[in-house]
């Protein structure tokens, strides 16, 4: 009888390796697996195509790709974005470890926005035909899609306050404070953490210019309301700053 080959047999590892990646991974309780039990999460792990690496500043998907699978972030940052009225791109939102890309294709089956990789990433394919079917059997998993849904529409909404009712000081504040209550779900800290983005993608989200997140910082840093070194953030008065955000407080 033949031996494999050996491209078969780092085949075969490499399903072995997915199909564990779920019940492995640090992230699933964030991720689609929340809450199944352990032979749902085997049902769902044999339907994972496949890890996929995404470079730095490399395209995950583009607007007007075909919707063919969703995205869970495994590793690394990115940022989905759009081409405003005026042909410029706008940022739309910044996503981490543990959130799922691509649901704004799953009503036309086509992408409405590009998503960029912050760094080199890593996600997980999943195919959503195939997830599809899935819901049908396991009611657990289709319930906490349906949530994920529901906070990425809450997270659009909220985006919608930020450029709509608020001074650049409070955008600026609900935006630091909103990265800290992501990351402090992630298990890491909530006052200590690098901003993967550029200022320049922080202030087109914002809707503020690179020069007024400048400005901001130094201000901040100045009442002693952060330590700013490069891209590594320290909040020192987290409650000062919810204040700020919420309209109740402001810089002196």
């Amino acid at each position: 009888m033949s031996q494999p080959s050996s491209s078969t047999v780092d085949a075969a590892l490499n399903v072995n390796a997915l199909r564990a990646s779920c019940s492995t991974c640090s992230m699933h309780q964030l991720c689609l697996p929340m809450g199944l039990g352990e032979n749902d999460m085997e049902r769902l792990d044999q339907i994972i195509g496949r890890r996929r690496k995404v470079s730095r500043d490399e395209y995950l998907y583009r607007m007007g790709d075909p919707f063919v699978n969703l995205y869970a972030v495994r590793v690394g940052h990115f940022k989905t974005c759009q081409i405003n009225a005026g042909g410029e791109q706008q940022i739309t939102g910044f996503q981490m470890t543990g959130e799922l890309l691509g649901m704004d294709a799953i009503s036309t089956d086509l992408h409405h926005c590009d998503a960029i990789a912050l760094e080199d990433s890593e996600v997980c394919e999943i195919p959503f035909p195939r997830l599809e079917e899935l819901f049908s059997t396991m009611p657990t998993l289709l319930r906490h899609f349906h949530r994920m849904m529901s906070q990425e529409i809450t997270r659009e909404q909220s985006v919608m306050l930020l450029l709509g009712n608020m001074r650049a000081e409070q955008r600026f504040a609900a935006f630091l404070l909103n990265l800290a209550s992501r990351y402090m779900a992630r298990g890491y800290s909530s006052t200590n953490f690098q901003l993967r983005m550029s200022r320049e993608d922080i202030g087109n989200y914002l809707g503020l210019t690179i020069e007024s997140i400048s400005r901001l910082l130094s201000k901040f840093k100045k009442e002693g309301l952060l330590k700013v070194s490069n891209r590594e953030i320290e909040l020192l008065a987290p409650a000062i700053l919810k204040e700020m955000a919420a309209g109740n407080a402001s810089c002196r």
